[in-house]
């Protein structure tokens, strides 16, 4: 039977351009969607701009405009540069909408009329110089507990405390840089802790969380709940509160209620609202990132229980998008926006590249331009582009464009395939998309195999239909396999809807065989990325920084970060915190060969669970033969920068002690998982 599920994902705040880490989390939202209407059930796709908040209140002043004129040609922004990476929205909606004022004043007075709510003065920041009170982003400042300067008033990026903006130390004011004074002032305050018992029940029920996301809400359960600020003081873009003089919703208040608001606003009947919002006739899914899952795992199902609404069923957590390694950057070119993405590269590609990165953890997601040239020309374009274009051109041209049917070697190829159709449903449904990629390669190649071994370009010189029944075997398989890719490159895959003369390829018609019909005229379907074009890329994104920050020089730009220097103090010792850089995890040797040309190098393939299978190229040797790697378990450098060497791209680190001809690999003492951390 079908289900109904209701999907969404975190609101881009409309103060800014989308990015590739935002496209991170729409495609990854999008390929889970899609798949959930290939495999037929009733699955929508909502989403918003996140519109309100002092921030764009003072961006629409600077820019002469009004807060609603700006976030307007905002969501025309976003929503042309989120669908041009293919993501498929039912709808894409507003904050600021009549919706969501009537959602979030309704949540808020049921909120309030039983009991949740309460009013008390507080101590807030006030800007003398701009005559404010300033929200929690508008404070800067030294976190109380690391120490990290310029940290945000609410929350510390680099240890992930929540704080007050009263406990920032040498706080200033983000606009203007005064030191704000203290000012008393009334302050609503939602009640979370009434809910502490509902939230670990709710965090711990079925498989709603994945387990780092719920260890990391765990931490908050255990120096207890707080009751959290609703209330913000004018001037400020947003909802009036209700039976309240001049004071306003923060902005995470209404931002979640956004959900529903996109929804009743598409489905046009309350009816159908609440059925999936109230009486529970349908599963709520929110894909968010992990910096945002304190607000999406404890106020948002709270507001939810206290106001008679259905929790959602699963929150989907993800990590940052780093680029080789590091933080996205505008002086080096790598904090890159969609719109400059897709001038001058191919956004399918880059839709397989993340499928290829992403697991169903909240990991950081890291990517490397070389690495992600690799794999889209090997993987796509000459694996599986390849598998189609060699046998459905001028070959099939030959026979008038006409398949035959399946021989009986066909057919156990074609089985084969299908074989694996219920493990690929299954890591598409737990976001494993990874493994999808990598058995959707795998079984690429075997087909490949097939097709070289029988060089049907040869055969059809002599043997016109046993010719013929090579071309229909491969593309019979052709069709699984990208069935398999559809819900990430729903392009190509059109493409080849139209090649196979078929309405669409779903995991519906999976088994449904392509025999004795003419097929269309073969459209190329994807082409080989250009290097050039990433560099170009980048350097629009440097010289786009460097306009908009005129007064940072070319030697500001290209300092060294505590990252690139060398950390170790006088007395030969490094801080724990400067260990905790190196990620070290159990990897799986699932494929050892010689390198050709390489008196000490052996290539080998490493398994490190999530974070996928991963090439390293090993100066070992002199110690191991390929044979004896095969199935071992070793120490590996998981998160080092991948090196472009003569032989290939090395992407992670063996660990070994001793010299030459006596390395030892360092390995397990007892049994562990591939992709287990050292600790």
């Amino acid at each position: 039977m079908s289900k109904n599920i209701l999907v969404t994902s975190a609101l881009p705040y409309a103060n800014g351009s989308i990015h590739l880490g935002h496209v991170l989390e729409a495609v990854q939202t999008d390929i889970w969607v899609r798949f959930q209407k290939l495999v037929g059930n009733n699955c929508y796709f909502f989403c918003a701009d996140d519109t309100h908040g002092t921030p764009i209140m003072i961006a629409a002043k600077k820019a002469g405009k009004t807060p609603e004129s700006m976030i307007e040609e905002v969501q025309k922004e976003h929503f042309k540069d989120l669908t041009a990476f293919g993501v498929s929205y039912d709808n894409y909606y507003t904050t600021n909408s009549e919706e969501n004022k009537k959602f979030s004043e309704s949540i808020y007075l049921t909120l309030k009329k039983n009991g949740h709510i309460v009013a008390r003065n507080i101590e807030q920041s006030y800007c003398e110089h701009d005559q404010m009170f300033l929200p929690d982003r508008f404070i800067k400042g030294t976190c109380p507990k690391c120490g990290a300067k310029d940290q945000y008033g609410d929350s510390c990026e680099v240890c992930g405390t929540s704080y007050s903006p009263k406990d920032l130390k040498d706080s200033y004011c983000s606009i203007c840089g005064t030191k704000p004074v203290l000012k008393e002032s009334k302050h609503l305050f939602f009640k979370l802790q009434d809910f502490q018992s509902q939230l670990q029940s709710w965090m711990e029920e079925g498989s709603r969380l994945n387990e780092g996301a719920q260890k990391k809400l765990k931490e908050w359960f255990t120096s207890g709940l707080q009751e959290w600020d609703i209330s913000r003081d004018g001037p400020y873009f947003g909802f009036a509160i209700p039976e309240e003089e001049n004071k306003y919703f923060y902005v995470w208040l209404d931002a979640p209620i956004g959900y529903m608001a996109s929804a009743l606003n598409f489905l046009k009947d309350e009816k159908k609202f609440n059925e999936i919002w109230k009486e529970g006739k349908g599963k709520i899914v929110h894909f968010i990132g992990k910096d945002i899952l304190y607000f999406h795992g404890l106020f948002w199902p709270a507001m939810l229980m206290g106001s008679g609404y259905k929790t959602p069923a699963q929150l989907n957590v993800h990590g940052f998008l780093t680029v080789n390694g590091e933080k996205m950057s505008k002086s080096r070119g790598t904090f890159i926006n969609a719109s400059t993405f897709a001038k001058y590269l191919d956004v399918e590609h880059f839709r397989f590249y993340l499928a290829c990165r992403l697991g169903s953890g909240m990991e950081d997601v890291d990517i490397s331009f070389d690495d992600f040239v690799s794999r889209v020309n090997s993987d796509l374009i000459g694996n599986l582009v390849n598998l189609v274009s060699r046998v459905s051109t001028s070959i099939l041209d030959k026979m008038d464009r006409k398949l035959g049917v399946l021989s009986a070697e066909g057919k156990i190829l074609v089985e084969e395939l299908l074989s694996k159709d219920s493990e690929i449903r299954e890591a598409y449904d737990s976001r494993n998309y990874s493994k999808v990629m990598r058995e959707i390669t795998g079984l690429g190649d075997k087909v490949n195999k097939y097709v070289n071994d029988y060089a049907p370009w040869n055969l059809i010189k002599t043997d016109v239909e046993k010719a013929r029944e090579v071309v229909t075997t491969s593309l019979n398989c052709a069709k699984i396999l990208f069935t398999y890719m559809a819900p990430v490159t729903p392009e190509i895959v059109s493409s080849l809807a139209s090649l196979f003369q078929v309405q669409n390829l779903s995991f519906l018609n999976l088994t449904e065989t392509l025999e004795n019909k003419v097929l269309g005229p073969y459209q190329m379907l994807s082409k080989r990325v250009e290097e050039k074009n990433i560099s170009l890329m980048i350097e629009e994104t440097k010289e786009a920084f460097e306009k908009a920050n005129p007064d940072k020089t070319k030697s500001e730009q290209g300092k060294k970060t505590d990252s690139d220097t060398a950390t170790v103090s006088e007395d030969g010792y490094i801080t724990i915190d400067e260990l905790s850089k190196v990620e070290l995890r159990v990897g799986h040797i699932v494929e050892a060969n010689p390198v050709e040309g390489a008196d000490k190098l052996l290539f080998v393939k490493v398994n490190l669970g999530e974070k996928g299978i991963k090439n390293v190229f090993a100066g070992i040797k002199a110690s191991y033969t390929a044979e004896e790697l095969v199935g071992k378990k070793v120490v590996v450098v998981a998160n080092l920068k991948p090196r472009q060497m003569k032989f290939g791209l090395s992407e992670a680190m063996l660990l070994a002690s001793g010299k030459d001809k006596t390395l030892s690999l360092f390995v397990p003492d007892r049994d562990a998982n591939p992709g287990d951390l050292l600790k």
